[in-house]
């Protein structure tokens, strides 16, 4: 694809902004931002990228997760809540999902120490991690929104805040884990990954790529259940003041 056909492809842009503005949904100036901001970022990072892949020292690949945690947790951290000290507890859980899923590919063997490799693997999975932070996030506000009157029930009788949240946590959970579980039900079927079709164009064996996609499924997996749960268990007693009374959330 040249310059030109980039271009010409902008047509996909035009038709939600269009859309957008003749139903009055409000998103032409978010979109707008999103595409121009991609378009930036890509060119950035692929150039970064290029120098990344041909140096053979790690210090390089640490600073671009460096990069990628914080440019996440920044994005997540949007998300205004009532739960205090959201932007590191964000933070330590970017950072112990990728330690966990990086520690196991490495420490096994399965897959080899390079940038090739971690670089756009830690990419996956941090950028999973943040849009469930985000999926998990919204939907435990709305949960305890709509849940005020049962949590506090419970307090009133004597539950621990623990208790008290327990249905709105497990919920907002399996809310946010639902959108991964559910797309690796029709993956090969109804979609097929990107990643798995480059390798074939690229001219790896079919096999081989359909093991590596597989790998990257079962690593969003545990991305999905450490994201939410993780999240969950250091947010919500900051919904709560030392009295055990339920926090307003906005």
């Amino acid at each position: 694809m040249n310059l030109l056909n980039l271009g010409i492809a902008l047509i996909f842009v035009l038709i939600p902004i269009l859309l957008s503005k003749q139903f009055r949904l409000g998103l032409e100036k978010d979109t707008t931002i999103a595409v121009i901001r991609s378009v930036i970022q890509l060119f950035i990072v692929g150039y970064l990228l290029s120098f990344v892949f041909e140096s053979e020292g790690y210090t390089f690949i640490i600073m671009m997760i460096v990069i990628m945690i914080v440019a996440a947790t920044q994005n997540v951290a949007r998300e205004k809540t009532a739960i205090k000290g959201i932007t590191w507890k964000i933070a330590l859980t970017l950072t112990f999902i990728e330690i966990l899923t990086q520690g196991i590919l490495l420490g096994l063997q399965i897959t080899p120490p390079t940038a090739q490799y971690i670089i756009p693997i830690s990419g996956m999975i941090i950028g999973n991690s943040m849009v469930l932070g985000i999926l998990f996030l919204n939907r435990f506000i709305s949960e305890v929104e709509s849940g005020e009157d049962e949590i506090e029930l419970v307090l009133s009788l004597g539950g621990t805040p623990k208790q008290a949240i327990h249905n709105q946590l497990i919920q907002s959970v399996k809310a946010s884990m639902i959108p991964t579980i559910e797309s690796q039900k029709t993956m090969g079927l109804v979609q097929l990954p990107g990643m798995m079709s480059g390798q074939i164009i690229a001219g790896a064996s079919p096999i081989q790529a359909v093991q590596f996609q597989l790998l990257i499924l079962f690593l969003l997996l545990t991305t999905a259940s450490v994201t939410s749960i993780m999240l969950g268990l250091l947010s919500y007693k900051t919904l709560f003041t030392q009295k055990m009374q339920l926090l307003k959330i906005r």
